[in-house]
């Protein structure tokens, strides 16, 4: 089992090295595009995320998975539109799973405490130290109001459009020196 542990961890950094060297304005700029799709395909979501006190986007994570998965991908926290700082995330889960997903998270902390929390942590884990809520939304449904005020709510996202089948739960977000 070690053996298949430290075989996943390697396939995993060797596939998000150029994650990792991925500079600023690509993580900048791909953030604006994610906002947008979201924007385009949740009606809704532009309100939510104009009303956020800040909205980590992490633009392109790899999720991979050989019965032991992991993940990885960076981001920008933008607070009133202007990057505040970047993150990374990372997870690990074990159960059954095969194979590989890209994907896009967006984290909109909905009040200053959530993201004074946040911003205050050294590594913020998702369900330890804050609760995620994430948006299981339908195609053309708007977004119910009760989602907006959750502290801190979250949207997955792949080419084909937003994922009501994914979870959170487990990813340490840690701030890059950057």
């Amino acid at each position: 089992m070690n053996r298949i542990v430290w075989s996943l961890t390697l396939l995993l950094l060797l596939l998000s090295g150029p994650l990792r060297a991925d500079s600023v304005e690509h993580i900048n700029s791909e953030s604006v595009r994610v906002l947008g799709l979201l924007q385009d395909e949740v009606p809704g979501a532009d309100g939510m995320i104009r009303a956020a006190a800040g909205v980590l986007v992490f633009p392109d994570v790899v999720k991979l998975g050989f019965g032991v998965g992991g993940q990885y991908g960076e981001g920008v926290l933008l607070v009133a539109g202007e990057p505040e700082g970047y993150y990374a995330t990372a997870g690990a889960s074990f159960g059954l799973q095969l194979g590989a997903v890209r994907k896009s998270e967006v984290i909109l902390f909905m009040t200053d405490e959530a993201l004074q929390q946040f911003s205050g942590s050294r590594g913020w884990q998702v369900g330890i130290d804050g609760n995620v809520t994430v948006v299981k939304h339908s195609a053309g449904a708007h977004l119910d109001s009760r989602e907006a005020q959750d502290p801190v709510v979250a949207f997955i996202l792949s080419d084909e459009g937003l994922m009501a089948d994914l979870s959170l739960e487990g990813a340490k977000i840690t701030r890059l020196a950057r």
